[in-house]
């Protein structure tokens, strides 16, 4: 484990201290947990990002997309429990059709 100075000052280290008090902490154990948050929500914000990418890339190569109206049927089902069919992707604003 190493160790890392850092300079704060008066009154954030007097707030940490009343904070970690109130959360029944030491101020240590406070800095180590708002650190750790804090480097968590930026990996899980660059995960997010990243994803986000992939799928606008995906998007603009393949054209395909989901109408709003059959996307929001599907995840009001979903989200009151029923199941229900993931709706058809759609190229240049005309539905998706099925081989055959």
């Amino acid at each position: 484990m190493s160790t890392t100075t850092i300079r704060l000052e008066d009154e954030l280290k007097a707030r940490i201290n009343a904070a970690a008090r109130q959360a029944g902490t030491t101020a240590h154990a406070f800095i180590l947990d708002a650190l750790t948050r804090t480097v968590e929500q930026v990996e899980l914000d660059n995960a997010f990002h990243a994803l986000a990418d992939e799928r606008w890339a995906r998007l603009r190569a393949t054209g395909r997309t989901v109408a709003w109206d059959d996307a929001q049927a599907y995840l009001t089902a979903r989200a009151r429990g029923r199941p229900a069919r993931k709706p058809p992707a759609r190229t240049g604003g005309k539905p998706a059709r099925a081989a055959g």
